[in-house]
């Protein structure tokens, strides 16, 4: 697993703030929350700030505590905790591997050499081009192994799926998210084994 902590030799900006229209929306959820557990919205603030941003410098953490009204430090705690938030620059692509049990035991190791081969760079590493990055449980197990890119989940890989999957990304070509061999939801891999026939 790659380190999760803010990188010391990145600079920080000078500055941030929200947009008028993200701070718009962190004011709609910090209003869901009742008085004086107004703290509660951090997690959707990140989320806010990441995306505003690409990812989240001291600086931003720093505003979002500032706009809850709760201790730096509380802030931080959420934010290196989870790995869904980037704690330093990420590239154009950010490719999120994950490498629980679930999807190890279903090839995770088969999709990380896919992306290394595509792309040119070890995996946990980041240039400009892309983001190579092991993460904690993407809680799609029954699909594994999967790979989170811009939101979505392509799920159901194999060495040869993920590197067309990766050559695409690479091409700025169109994705098909979802299970990547034509599995429907969470249906057993094949199609169905009981209750074939309609009553």
């Amino acid at each position: 697993m790659s380190s999760h902590a803010p990188d010391p030799n990145v600079p920080e900006p000078a500055s941030f703030a929200f947009t008028e229209a993200n701070m718009v929306e962190a004011t709609k959820i910090i209003a869901k929350y009742p008085a004086g557990r107004q703290r509660s919205a951090v997690m959707p603030l990140l989320d806010i700030a990441q995306r505003q941003e690409g990812w989240l410098s001291r600086t931003a953490m720093d505003y979002v505590a500032d706009l809850l009204s709760v201790p730096p430090i509380r802030v931080y705690e959420v934010a290196t905790f989870y790995t869904m938030y980037r704690l330093r620059p990420t590239g154009k692509h950010h490719i999120e591997l994950c490498t629980n049990i679930a999807c190890w035991l279903r090839g995770s190791d088969d999709v990380k050499r896919a992306a290394e081969d595509v792309f040119g760079v070890p995996f946990g590493s980041s240039n400009d081009d892309v983001t190579l990055e092991e993460v904690e449980c993407a809680g799609a197990c029954v699909n594994a192994p999967v790979v989170a890119y811009k939101d979505d989940y392509y799920e159901d890989l194999t060495y040869d799926t993920a590197k067309a999957l990766f050559q695409a990304m690479k091409d700025g070509k169109p994705l098909t998210p979802g299970s990547q061999i034509g599995r429907q939801t969470s249906c057993p891999e094949g199609g169905p084994t009981t209750l074939k026939e309609s009553a």
